[in-house]
């Protein structure tokens, strides 16, 4: 059997011999938008928790609007000028209207990159593109500390100090916040560098509802949702797309409101609950662009860990084009291998501020606490691929029938888009005993 993965922009064909039993993981058929134009309109005219955009943009005298980085494969292209000619038919100024790149703390977008972010170049000569720098203190402003955890939120001044906020996302499962898109997109997207390190400490990180398509209970969601009531509120346009990456659903309303209302959409499609647990489990990091850095390669580790059997190997694949990320990450990567995994994690435990980066590879032990790790990919080179702290191999069908033969089992799940789908594990004899 052929089987498809996403796997950079191209996808990548495997092949499964007869003795392998594959069970494919993925979403059930989404349904498309079929007027994208009309469906834009009638979010920004019909909106959630809130009054009508061309309401809301009388007597506004500046607009920020944040969009996410090249890491996400938001829709902006298809929104983001109907967005801002709404607001000019309110009266505002184009001069008064500025987007700013959510980068967290990732590397800016620039030249092609950043036209592929924002995807009209329309937009792009109409109104002001900013990347934001979380580590520019002056472009940054207190505004006080979370009460329940005492993070200390320094967010982008031009978003801040903004007569009306915007923030546009993708929905859809995050490792650490649950699900992305919505408050996310201003923490850690437009944070300083201080908020973000605070919140990406291993006592966030280590807890338990830190964790793929958990909202309630889960430190992140919390403290994103107290940042907000902060901030003094925002709106969202929030998009979800099909394993294709075409248009499955836009909303637009209050911030966290029609956050929980995309979620409630898109939770029917990505949670697929499994009563069976592999040995053997083959997944992707989404293909392009998450896929560019082996950084973002661990959430798909992470998203795949409900099928996959204590002791297993997961074998995951990921083009990694740009090499392992920050070198800040390649930094916690050689500290990792050099000290170990406990003494890692014994080092950052009491940390107030996290190292930029080392939370991920703190996630990538929570794999590897799970099983053992194989990667395939074309992009990495030998001496980066030797920083990863995994098995490299060369063939994605010679692995699988490695496993095979190691574990005695023949039945291999197989996940073709990674994290963006998320295998629930229901243990169906321990819920019937409950009953």
């Amino acid at each position: 059997m052929d089987i498809q993965l996403k796997y950079g922009r191209r996808g990548l064909s495997v092949s499964f011999p007869q003795s392998v039993t594959p069970t494919i993981i993925r979403k059930p058929v989404m349904p498309l938008v079929e007027d994208t134009a009309e469906t834009i309109r009638n979010a920004l005219f019909n909106p959630i928790g809130c009054k009508p955009l061309l309401e809301i943009g009388r007597g506004v005298q500046s607009v920020a609007i944040a969009v996410c980085d090249i890491t996400r494969p938001v829709p902006n292209g298809l929104f983001l000028r109907p967005l801002i000619e709404c607001l000019i038919q309110a009266g505002i100024k184009r001069s008064h209207i500025k987007i700013l790149i959510a980068t967290g703390l990732h590397r800016p977008n620039l030249g092609n990159e950043l036209s592929e972010v924002i995807g009209d170049p329309w937009v792009e000569e109409y109104v002001e593109v900013i990347n934001h720098d979380a580590r520019d203190d002056h472009q940054h402003v207190l505004i006080g500390h979370t009460k329940k955890r005492n993070t200390p939120v320094r967010l982008d001044r031009r978003f801040v100090e903004a007569d009306l906020r915007i923030v546009s996302g993708l929905v859809e499962p995050h490792f650490m916040a649950g699900y992305s898109g919505g408050r996310k997109v201003i923490a850690p997207g437009l944070a300083h560098a201080e908020t973000i390190t605070t919140f990406h400490n291993a006592r966030f990180m280590g807890d338990p509802l830190a964790e793929n398509c958990t909202l309630v209970g889960n430190p992140l969601h919390e403290e994103q949702l107290e940042i907000v009531e902060m901030l003094g509120g925002a709106f969202a346009v929030n998009t979800v797309i099909d394993e294709s990456r075409r248009l499955s659903y836009l909303n637009f309303g209050e911030i966290r409101q029609s956050h929980i209302d995309a979620v409630k959409f898109v939770r029917q499609y990505c949670e697929i609950e499994i009563d069976k647990q592999y040995s053997t489990v083959v997944t992707t990091s989404a293909g392009y662009p998450l896929d560019k850095t082996y950084y973002q390669t661990v959430k798909g580790m992470v998203g795949a860990l409900g099928v996959l059997r204590p002791g297993g190997r997961l074998i995951i694949a990921s083009e990694i084009s740009e090499g392992l990320g920050s070198p800040e990450y390649v930094e916690s990567q050689r500290r990792l291998l050099k000290m170990g995994a406990e003494s890692f994690m014994k080092m950052i435990e009491d940390q107030r501020l996290a190292r930029v980066d080392e939370w991920q590879t703190q996630m990538q032990l929570k794999a590897m606490a799970r099983g053992s790790i194989s990667l395939y990919s074309t992009g990495l080179t030998q001496e980066d691929g030797e920083l990863t702290g995994v098995e490299r191999v060369d063939s994605i069908a010679t692995a699988v029938m490695s496993s095979v033969a190691e574990c005695g089992d023949s039945a291999v799940a197989v996940i073709p888009e990674g994290p963006y789908v998320v295998p629930i594990y229901r243990n169906r004899n321990l819920l019937e005993a409950a009953a």
